[in-house]
């Protein structure tokens, strides 16, 4: 491959950084451009809801690399830099000031943004999506100055923010239409546990029910109005009720857009030339046999190792099993694997769910699917083994918090 050809990565994620970085370490030693429409340099996301909300975190340790980073590897970062089309058949993408820039392979990592409201009043001030540096700022900013805050959606995002606002000593009401916290993630069993300790902590949730307006008066949202015609008081609203990958730069290029855009297992689109990664690649897994988009930090930190490997003519391909992880209160949670909602038969817990101290496991005909540790350290990758290994297990035997994980397998190992 000659020298000056361009690799070009549209999104200044940490998807977009990690593949950057993985080209130089991987000894690519043409032109690199990073091209991101925000003004801050790449950064990692979980903080935003997490360690830099609750105030535990300072603002430099969310970003992947120091500023110095990028010119420092000849990484060509441009902040400010909105990419409006590509051109498959001219290897070009064309930018809102109208420059174009050439490139030899191109990735995507253009990740997702929130979906948004469409009630009346969704436009009001002091109506809050996190997704964003900025916003994790401005919601943090609305803990100190708020008596009470309506949170909608109990989802990750949502709870982890509803937990951070009880921290900071903010009464919260949380919404959500089905009837419990992440009901399609987790099914019944789990969701239970997340909701006894949200309620347990003193907040204020609401199942079943249905968001018809957001009021407010002179501009600022001031409360929340329900489809049953009550209202709840609130000097903030957060919304989070799920994201949308930025597909509209692959769809209007004529790439293969199928709930993200649609990867093979070397993260390679419809065209040879093009790739994606993170948020916005639906992704064919071999280990699993179908196309998955996974939503997490994992996928973003290593899916673009891959990418970028390929993009260099390597034989690789992403089997990663899906990996994510909360905190909320003094719960810390890891979870490991991957399950379609109502895709198993059967949850197993060894442990306590009293005390909050155990591991679920999901099996679908005596396979397990995912396994979530809760306060259990030092056990995924054991899960993840028996994730991978799609062999049946003994649902009694992976109870029983004496037998260690790995016998499962009939493995020796004594130590998980």
């Amino acid at each position: 491959m000659a020298t000056n050809a361009a690799f070009v990565i549209v999104g200044a994620s940490l998807a977009g950084a990690k593949a950057a970085q993985t080209l130089r370490e991987e000894n690519f030693d043409g032109p690199v451009v990073l091209l991101g429409e925000e003004s801050e340099h790449p950064y990692e996301r979980p903080p935003l809801s997490k360690g830099y909300l609750l105030g535990k975190d300072e603002r430099d340790t969310v970003y992947v690399h120091p500023a110095q980073w990028y010119p420092e590897h000849d990484v060509d970062l441009r902040l400010g830099a909105t990419v409006t089309a590509i051109d498959p058949a001219g290897h070009e993408v064309t930018l809102a000031d109208g420059s174009r820039i050439g490139y030899e392979k191109l990735l995507l990592t253009t990740g997702s943004s929130p979906r948004r409201l469409t009630v009346p009043g969704a436009d009001l001030e002091a109506v809050h999506y996190l997704r964003r540096l900025a916003d994790s700022d401005r919601i943090k900013e609305s803990f100190a100055s708020a008596t009470r805050i309506v949170v909608i959606g109990a989802g990750w995002i949502g709870l982890e923010t509803a937990a951070a606002a009880r921290a900071a000593g903010v009464e919260v009401t949380v919404l959500e239409m089905a009837e419990l916290p992440l009901l399609r993630v987790l099914g019944r069993e789990v969701s239970q546990i997340f909701a006894d300790l949200h309620t347990e902590h003193g907040v204020d949730l609401r199942f079943g029910v249905q968001v018809a307006e957001i009021t407010g008066a002179d501009g600022r949202a001031n409360g929340v109005m329900l489809a049953d015609g009550s209202r709840i008081d609130a000097d903030a609203v957060i919304v989070g009720v799920g994201i949308t990958p930025n597909t509209q730069l692959a769809d209007a290029a004529g790439l293969e857009v199928d709930n993200g855009i649609r990867v093979d297992a070397h993260l390679r689109t419809s065209h040879p030339d093009i790739y994606a990664a993170g948020d916005v690649a639906n992704a064919f897994h071999p280990l699993l046999g179908k196309h998955i988009r996974v939503e997490h930090w994992a996928n973003a930190v290593n899916q673009p190792h891959v990418a970028a490997k390929a993009m260099l003519g390597q034989d690789v391909a992403y089997d990663r099993v899906p990996y994510f992880f909360t905190d909320q209160y003094d719960l810390g949670m890891e979870y490991t694997g991957y399950v379609e909602p109502g895709g198993y038969d059967q949850v197993v817990f060894r442990g306590r769910t009293d005390t909050r101290e155990f591991i679920a496991f999901w099996l679908a005909e005596g396979r397990v699917l995912a396994g979530m540790n809760v306060n259990v350290w030092d056990v995924t990758d054991p899960i993840r083994d028996l994730v991978t290994s799609r062999r049946p297990v003994d649902a009694k035997r992976l109870a029983d918090s004496d037998v260690p994980l790995a016998h499962l397998l009939g493995r020796p190992d004594t130590t998980a």
